[in-house]
């Protein structure tokens, strides 16, 4: 006989709580600062946009714009040439 299999009773489940009152911000940390060019030799700000692998934050984890994560991709490019930041490994 094969059974049926295990089923939760309803009083047991357990809801999924939402999130209500998440504030998002609107605009990304460099257009809030004004910068209009992302410095290559900043290493401070490049490395906090890089995992412990080397590997660049997407938009969505990192917060940036669209326009800005162009820049900081070419700055991060720029930092890897010159040496100051490490390929991925």
């Amino acid at each position: 006989m094969r059974s049926q299999g295990f089923k939760k009773k309803p009083d047991k489940m357990k809801k999924r709580k939402r999130r209500e009152n998440v504030t998002q911000q609107n605009q990304c940390r460099f257009c809030r600062s004004k910068t209009e060019y992302v410095d290559y030799k900043d290493i401070d700000v490049l490395g906090k946009l890089l995992t412990h692998r080397g590997k660049i934050f997407s938009r969505k984890r990192s917060g940036n714009c669209a326009s800005c994560q162009r820049k900081v991709k070419l700055a991060i490019k720029r930092a890897r040439f010159m040496g100051l930041l490490p390929f991925t490994s």
